[in-house]
């Protein structure tokens, strides 16, 4: 992205020019000195002068013949513009690990309203780099050659040296491409213990708005069940919140490491007496391009029920994700939960829930009381016996709400109970759905922020997506949108109103003609802010399989600074 031209860049410009006319005005001798003329003495003062009034001239010039990048608001100051984002990347986490299943990536990017044009998406394994991420040696320039000339090549043959790869089209090994806005690309990821991480990268029109989802199915006998993530940026901070060493769980970290240098991680656990201290969990070190799994297990320093997790990145920039696994009771992935704050809200409880049991951290700084709310259809609730929770300071304390919904589908929150005694917290929330059988299935909800001007999730199936929507606030206007299938299809709208503090679910808008899976995109188009979850609903083997994500903002725009003309400063 281009950056706008500021007033001190003009100047800059301009002194090149003036620093010689300055040094010659110096150089001048002055009236009367000996063995000077006068005559002379006054010719040459005047010379300088007009050289310096010349220079003034060209300055005053070039300052008003660049024009500002964007009118000037009538206090002075220039209003900002909006531009759209030019590259987006995300990492996904190595595929489900432990048990045989089927593991789909999925890449989309809504069709744009700007003037980007060009550029592509794709998605590569995070396999670790067979030689060193540097660039090779070139041959050097033959005599003579200016600084900066391509060299022939070494052979003498004239030929014109390799031209430096395109970091903005996708590498020749990328496992998913994905072609243009408004359709989905989805393919397999690999399978087994080995399987990487998965880099995701999208540039020019395809940036906007780009998101990838990975969603696993499992069918064996005592793991069945569906696990679906959102794939993130690569960061230095990710919480948990709902993981456990305990009974039959299998809880671990997966970190990716997409950058070409070493990362160097911290895994920071907290239970209910506070930090679990484990040499074991510091200084972690992730080869550049690789990726890497951590049990729990091995880190906690024995069963623990209710467990916040965060990874710290002391070095570097990776991505993270929390797989959960309770045996023949459900799996999914924790979803990394917004940073630590005095509300959070978390969307996406089906109205089927047959239990639900909250997990929240607060800071080593302060104790935390909070009350529990719940968003049904006309507006936000106390939930009958569990009307609030008190978690100690640097401790994790955990509720079971158990059927707390009722049959209608809510979204909860936690506020400050005293809003003059807010503490940030981070927290997450287990879901159970039972089948008529008694076999259940479980996913994790966690704090989000609102989905903005526009969000969407990728990987949708027919009759299987349900959209969930809270109004946090006002009376909000939504509009939802089904795109193209990925082999074929029309988009399908619909538009929904929620009243102040209600949640609505509605079945995802299916395109017409539809083959193969499709995005949903939720934009507010007035009222709010509103927070949304997607739940991917796949019952197999009497097993009500389900996934739940939230949907977030996906920050297609910036903000883009102004400068004003302003050509008095070359006189500063």
């Amino acid at each position: 992205m281009k950056k706008p031209a500021f007033g001190k860049k003009s100047a800059a410009r301009a002194e090149q020019p003036a620093e010689p006319s300055a040094a010659a005005a110096g150089a001048a001798e002055p009236a009367g000195a000996p063995g000077t003329a006068p005559g002379r003495s006054a010719g040459k003062t005047t010379q300088s002068l007009l050289a310096a009034a010349v220079v003034l001239a060209a300055v005053f010039g070039i300052a008003e013949l660049r024009p500002p990048a964007g009118p000037a608001k009538a206090d002075g100051g220039a209003a900002p513009s909006t531009a759209q984002v030019e590259r987006t990347a995300a990492v996904c986490p190595q595929p489900f690990q432990g048990l045989t299943g089927s593991t789909t990536l999925t890449a989309y990017t809504p069709p744009g309203t700007g003037s980007a044009t060009g550029g592509a998406g794709w998605l590569s394994e995070q396999a670790a780099p067979a030689t060193p991420p540097s660039a090779a040696p070139s041959a050097p320039a033959p005599s003579g050659s200016p600084a900066g000339a391509p060299s022939a090549a070494a052979s003498g043959s004239g030929a014109p040296a390799t031209p430096a790869p395109d970091k903005n089209a996708a590498p020749a090994d990328a496992k998913l491409t994905l072609g243009k806005p408004g359709t989905p690309a989805t393919g397999p990821a690999s399978n087994g213990d080995a399987a990487p991480g998965t880099g995701a990268v999208a540039t020019g029109a395809l940036a906007p708005g780009f998101t990838v989802s990975q969603t696993t199915v499992v069918t064996e006998q005592r793991g069945t069940g569906l696990s679906g993530l959102t794939c993130t940026p690569e960061s230095t901070s990710f919480w948990f919140a709902g993981a456990s060493t305990a009974g039959d769980r299998v809880d671990y970290v997966s970190l990716v490491n997409p950058e070409s240098s070493a990362a160097v991680v911290d895994i920071k656990l907290y239970g209910d007496k506070g930090l679990i201290d484990n040499d074991a969990a510091n200084g972690i070190t992730v080869a550049p391009g690789s990726s890497q799994s951590v049990l729990l297990s091995t880190i906690s320093k024995g069963a623990v029920t209710d467990l916040a997790v965060h990874v710290v990145v002391r070095s570097g920039r990776i991505g993270a994700a929390l797989h959960a696994a309770d045996g023949a009771k459900g799996a999914d992935w924790v979803p990394a939960s917004a940073e630590p704050a005095a509300t959070q809200v978390m969307p996406g409880l089906p109205a089927d829930a047959t239990a639900a049991r909250l997990v929240v951290w607060a800071p080593p700084e302060d104790d935390a009381d909070l009350k529990i709310q719940l968003s049904g259809k006309n507006g936000w609730f106390t939930p009958a016996g569990n009307e609030s929770i008190h978690v100690k300071a640097g401790m994790v304390a955990a509720v079971d709400l158990g059927k707390v919904t009722r049959d209608e589908v809510a979204g909860l929150r936690l506020s400050p109970s005293d809003d003059r005694h807010p503490t940030k917290i981070v927290a997450g929330l287990r879901v159970d759905r039972t089948g008529g059988n008694g076999k259940s299935e479980a996913a994790w909800l966690t704090g989000s922020g609102p989905v903005g001007a526009r969000a969407t999730v990728a990987d949708n199936r027919a009759g299987a997506s349900t959209i969930f929507l809270t109004s946090t606030g006002d009376a909000a206007t939504v509009k939802v949108t089904g795109s193209a299938g990925s082999g074929g299809g029309t988009p399908a709208t619909k538009e929904v109103q929620l009243p102040a503090g209600g949640t609505v679910a509605i079945p995802a808008p299916e395109p017409a003609g539809l083959n193969g899976v499709f995005a949903v995109t939720v934009e507010t188009e007035s009222g709010g802010p509103v927070v949304a979850a997607r739940m991917l609903a796949l019952p197999a083997k009497d097993v009500p399989m389900f996934t739940v994500q939230a949907l977030r903002d996906d920050h297609s725009t910036v903000q883009v600074p102004q400068a004003t003309q302003d050509p008095g400063v070359v006189l500063r």
